[in-house]
């Protein structure tokens, strides 16, 4: 297993929606392995491929507290959502130092393919919804506070060019 090395916002992959995976080969095991050594490392509760600069539908997530739950997903769809949503602090290693409150479904249901190219479905809830929400966001080009509003958006990212230089 190998660290991989984070994409750093605004490096226009974090845009890309990432392609889908054809199958699972032992190429995306690997790539899976290598995402769970960099998100244990960071540390963090979910990684998408595209946060290394991987352009492949490929996302991993564990959000137990004993850090062994690891799923791995390849081409995650969300199948369907809770009605009731939950706020959770949300960050990402591509824009280290920042955060925001993000509101999410409580729940959702996300088809998927697993570690073995079966097509899988499971659901997810509270913080472990969160980050597969999150992971999906990345699949889709798309970062955490693009779901803040305009003012709170702009804000952040205003924040983050002065400190960038």
């Amino acid at each position: 297993m190998t660290q991989r090395a984070f994409v750093m916002w605004p490096d226009p992959r974090l845009r890309t929606v990432a392609e889908p995976v054809g199958a699972v080969t032992d190429e995306i095991r690997t790539l899976w392995d290598d995402m769970i050594e960099t998100m244990d490392a960071m540390p963090g509760v979910g990684l998408a491929a595209p946060q290394i600069g991987v352009m492949l539908r490929v996302a991993v997530v564990d959000a137990s507290d004993a850090r062994d739950r690891r799923i791995r997903m390849a081409n995650p769809e969300i199948i369907d959502a809770s009605s009731v949503f939950n706020e959770h602090d949300e960050a990402s290693p591509n824009l280290p130092g920042f955060s925001a409150v993000i509101r999410r479904p409580r729940g959702v249901a996300v088809r998927f393919l697993d570690e073995t190219g079966a097509t899988a479905r499971r659901d997810f809830v509270g913080l472990e919804a969160t980050s597969v929400q999150h992971q999906i966001d990345h699949l889709n080009g798309r970062m955490y506070f693009d779901r803040l509003s305009k003012v709170k958006r702009d804000m952040l990212l205003r924040k983050a060019r002065k400190l960038r230089g």
